[in-house]
């Protein structure tokens, strides 16, 4: 089992209790919170694998995501009203999700032979679409449109991939440094209130 297997199973337990959280303030029961848990784990992955043309989607080939997906949905059912106590916890599971689908959605989009920009962006969509259909299904505001740095950060992960394969990196780790860029970046930006410039349309 390669680091790249361990951090899809990882990406994809972290995303499912990330989903399963999000429900904390609405009023949904326990298959709302699963439902939702399941989505945002596959959803990045799956609209990746579709743009690409990649079949059979990662989640349907190997049943193990599955199990993964069930497990984060358990873990937050379980230590659901713990966790939704802890103002961080969602944000901590949605960074490090985030993290590890940036790095492995660019990863195998170059693996399957197309350019490093769209490599890139792939790696960018492959994080940051669980957590835009599970904010629309919590009817909240995506967090993509929020004033925070978000998909910037899953951007500059995805892009130092390919920097680093370029450069002849080895691949554990170019994937290592490439997670542990997102998650500085998201963490920085939090803690000190960074955001990208604002456009005035008022102007």
């Amino acid at each position: 089992m390669d680091l790249q297997f361990i951090f899809e199973l990882v990406g994809t337990y972290f995303f499912a209790v990330s989903g399963a959280l999000a429900v904390h303030d609405r009023e949904h029961d326990v298959f709302g919170a699963g439902f939702t848990g399941f989505i945002t784990a596959i959803g990045g992955g799956t609209l990746r694998d579709v743009l690409l043309d990649s079949y059979p989607l990662v989640w349907i080939d190997d049943v193990r995501y599955l199990y993964a997906i069930f497990a984060g949905i358990l873990t937050a059912i379980l230590f659901f009203k713990i966790m939704s106590r802890l103002r961080r916890t969602l944000f901590l599971f949605d960074t490090l999700g985030i993290a590890l689908f940036s790095v492995l959605g660019a990863e195998k989009a170059l693996s399957l032979g197309v350019r490093p920009e769209i490599a890139a962006m792939m790696g960018m969509f492959s994080a940051v679409m669980g957590g835009v259909i599970r904010d629309m299904l919590c009817n909240a505001t995506p967090i993509l449109l929020k004033k925070e740095i978000y998909a910037t950060a899953c951007l500059s992960g995805a892009i130092l991939v390919i920097v680093l394969q370029n450069l002849g990196v080895e691949r554990n780790t170019n994937l290592i440094l490439s997670f542990l860029l997102v998650v500085t970046i998201r963490l920085v930006a939090v803690r000190f209130k960074l955001s990208l410039p604002q456009l005035d349309w008022k102007k």
